[in-house]
């Protein structure tokens, strides 16, 4: 099982909080590159980042989110 990201609405969310790549991965605790994989969905998340995440954009985690 992986959890990928849905790209579109995960940048969206992002936007429009009106944070760039390098702030989320700040106040997230990842580093902006890790961001920028997960925007293009290079790579999977785990369930706790994937967690912090949603609750950073204030979106849910079935919208930022896909389990593959």
């Amino acid at each position: 099982m992986k959890i990928k990201t849905n790209s579109n609405a995960f940048v969206r969310a992002r936007i429009i909080k009106g944070m760039s790549q390098r702030e989320l991965a700040k106040q997230s605790g990842l580093s902006p590159s890790y961001i920028s994989l997960l925007e293009r969905s290079v790579k999977s998340v785990g369930p706790a980042t994937a967690k912090r995440l949603s609750d950073l954009l204030e979106q849910p985690l079935d919208t930022l989110f896909v389990i593959e």
